[in-house]
């Protein structure tokens, strides 16, 4: 039998590894990589940033020093990505050998934890699984060492099972589950055999680990609440409620029989499960003939199912309450990246049930039937599961990132060579990354470890951009507002270090990243510093004689002010456009 499950882990990863390698950097990855590019990576705001919600150092520990090591080199995180799987994989066989022994049952819950393709959406992403597979590799692990120290007493899986919950929690805060699910889980292994008064046996002989991991709990909640903004909590419990049920309809029941199958997806968003009614219907059947059969072959497996269905609800409600509101997308609830630790979850309780005590019956006890059955079964879900990840990874490969990324990395290395002139910053393409993500959907922050590159900065003399393909070009700046003309002859408006100018605009401009065509006349080298009425200042080297320079200037307002920082320094400036920059 452990040949069988280590072959099993074999194809499963060989699987992934083919999705990994197949896939690549999407939304949030982008955001590790800006975020390691631009900030120290042992500081406290890169490790405890709010990452829409989530509290996760070491996955940001993790994914910078990978990003550092080998910037925008996909081969990287895919690696990553497959080892952690195989730490994951490991750490769930090692808890369902720990619970049935090398049985050929072992198999079951082994299989559909490692091919359901309710696990592959939380995977195929790098950020969230970045969250998930440590936590998934701890929650087996907890699991495991919590029914071994009941059972022989040994302290030091009390010390393992610790200092493993706390490197899942470091993870994903989500992992504050995992004591929860670990006393469950040892709880119902002696309730299903027999013991009647389970609970106080479990606490009592397993308090080396429950006390710490309690405590653990408790410190971590408050570092969340530090942490994170309290107001990303909603209390729309109508659309809460419509995600959960979604969940299980196009989620959760299809997810049992290797569904969806099939797939959607709108660029930028993920994709999401849209199964065939087909597919649901057959995934109701299976889970009804799964619970009757149970029950009538199974003593005491009550409290099992009870456990399994609080969890599926209890392990969404709070991310839906975090991401729910009025204008909240059901294919929220379809994507699945939600589910894997549901997943290792099920396959647990699952080992537990079958350790529960038969009832006798002779039409299911084994036989060469059974086995025929069982195997075509499990081989219907595997060629299910399969299909739906190849669905997947076909839909998953359709995106703008690849793409964009190559001629970007291109265009810089060529600007780089051509000349010195640096970049002026701008938002890369809404389809890349929106911008919520602010500033990290900024090309400076996006390409910071993109080696060679022009700088970038808030002026250049050579305006570039990059269009919706990532190739960079040259550009010019459209006529939104414009520079009305000056009250010098000849000059326009005259600048020197005692005398700043405010230079009205032809209008008024609302907040956004304008950028202005500054035309001058300037005696020496020196600078100047420009502001909209509203917004922040910023510096512009200025050249000796007639020169153009194109400056970045964030904000609002009707006017920019103008001072000059240079002694002696003498600047004309002429009227000229306000606006965006668009390709040339």
């Amino acid at each position: 039998m452990a040949r069988a499950a280590v072959a099993l882990i074999v194809v499963h990863l060989a699987v992934r590894a083919v999705l990994a390698f197949g896939g690549y950097y999407y939304w949030d990855d982008l955001i590790l990589v800006g975020r390691a590019g631009t900030q120290n990576l042992l500081s406290w705001s890169y490790l405890f940033d709010d990452h829409d919600g989530h509290v996760m150092p070491g996955a940001f520990l993790l994914a910078g020093l990978i990003t550092n090591l080998a910037p925008f080199v996909w081969a990287g995180p895919a690696v990553s990505l497959v080892l952690l799987q195989l730490l994951a994989s490991l750490a769930l066989l090692r808890a369902l050998h720990v619970i049935l022994g090398w049985r050929p049952v072992l198999l079951l819950p082994l299989t559909f934890a490692l091919f359901t393709p309710l696990a592959i959406t939380g995977f195929a992403w790098w950020a969230a699984a970045l969250n998930s597979l440590p936590m998934l590799a701890a929650l087996a692990w907890v699991c495991a060492d919590a029914i071994c120290l009941v059972r022989t007493g040994a302290r030091r899986y009390a010390v393992t099972g610790t200092l493993v919950y706390l490197g899942g929690l470091l993870f994903f805060e989500k992992a504050a589950v995992i004591p929860f699910v670990a006393f469950a889980i040892t709880a119902l292994l002696p309730y299903v055999t027999g013991d009647r008064s389970p609970l106080a046996r479990v606490w009592r002989h397993g308090a080396a680990l429950w006390l710490p991991t309690l405590a653990l709990t408790a410190a971590w909640v408050g570092v969340y609440l530090l942490v994170v903004d309290a107001r990303r909590w909603s209390r729309d419990w109508s659309m809460t409620a419509d995600l959960l049920a979604r969940s299980i309809t196009h989620g959760i029941v299809p997810g049992l029989v290797g569904g969806p199958w099939q797939w959607q997806r709108w660029a930028p968003a993920s994709p999401w499960a849209t199964p065939p009614v087909a597919v649901m219907v057959l995934g109701w059947l299976a889970l009804a003939a799964v619970l009757a059969l149970s029950l009538y072959r199974k003593r005491r497996i009550w409290a099992v199912w009870l456990v399994a269905a609080g969890y599926a609800v209890a392990c969404q409600v709070p991310i839906y309450l975090l991401r729910s509101s009025q204008f909240t997308a059901l294919e929220l609830a379809q994507t699945l990246r939600y589910f894997p630790d549901l997943v290792v979850v099920l396959a647990l309780l699952a080992a537990v049930g079958l350790r529960a005590p038969n009832r006798p019956s002779a039409a299911l006890d084994a036989s060469r039937a059974r086995t025929v059955a069982v195997l075509v079964v499990t081989s219907a879900f595997v060629a299910g599961s399969l299909y739906s990840t190849a669905t997947f990874l076909l839909i998953w490969r359709d995106s703008p990132v690849p793409e964009y990324l190559h001629n970007a990395l291109a265009g810089l290395q060529q600007a780089a060579a051509e000349s010195d002139a640096p970049l002026l910053d701008q938002e890369v393409d809404p389809l890349i990354l929106q911008r919520v993500a602010y500033p990290e959907n900024l090309a400076s922050h996006m390409f910071a470890l993109a080696r060679p590159r022009p700088d970038f900065a808030d002026a250049t003399t050579r305006p570039r951009m990059f269009d919706r393909t990532g190739r960079l070009v040259d550009a010019h700046v459209t006529w939104v507002r414009a520079i009305v003309p000056g009250p010098q002859p000849n000059c326009g408006y005259f600048v020197q270090p005692d005398f700043p100018v405010r230079i009205p605009l032809d209008g008024p401009l609302l907040p956004a990243d304008w950028t202005a065509e500054i035309n001058y006349l300037a005696n020496s080298d020196g600078s100047l510093t420009m502001s909209l009425s509203e917004g922040r200042a910023v510096k512009v080297p200025v050249r000796p004689g007639l020169n153009r320079v194109f400056v970045r200037l964030p904000g609002a307002g009707d006017a920019i002010d103008v001072a000059a920082n240079t002694a002696a320094l003498s600047v004309c400036i002429s009227p000229g456009p306000v606006g965006f920059l668009a390709p040339r």
